[in-house]
């Protein structure tokens, strides 16, 4: 999904949760902080000598230890730090937006977001 369909989505519900999850339904913990956007360009040659440059926002989400909660972020909260970060570096909306995190349950890495649902809890 690229960045600026997954912002329209949240400026949509603003007062919703978000509740990351993979495709087998397990979500990641409440308590989680976004600690860094990342505006990265990449540069890459690939064995056969093609060249290939794309562009990805990277969300990091992080579970500080010492949280004990349970809450999930709402649409509002993500939307507040995106736009102040937007102002700072150029964020580029038609860039691939992928969420970066790791616990017990996720293998860290940089995940794709394929859809966004909503649901009335």
């Amino acid at each position: 999904m690229i960045t600026e369909d997954f912002i329209g989505r949240l400026r949509q519900a603003p007062a919703k949760r978000l509740v990351f999850a993979n495709s087998d339904g397990a979500t990641i913990h409440g308590d989680y902080h976004l600690t860094e956007l990342k505006a990265a360009s990449f540069d890459a040659v690939d064995c056969g000598a093609q060249k290939n440059q794309w562009k990805e926002t990277i969300v990091q989400l992080w579970i500080p230890e010492d949280e004990e909660n349970g809450e999930f972020m709402t649409a509002a909260k993500l939307l507040s730090i995106y736009d102040k970060v937007a102002h700072l570096i150029p964020l580029d909306p038609t860039a691939e937006i992928r969420f970066e995190y790791g616990d017990e349950n996720f293998p860290p890495s940089n995940y794709h977001v394929e859809k966004i649902s909503e649901n009335s809890g």
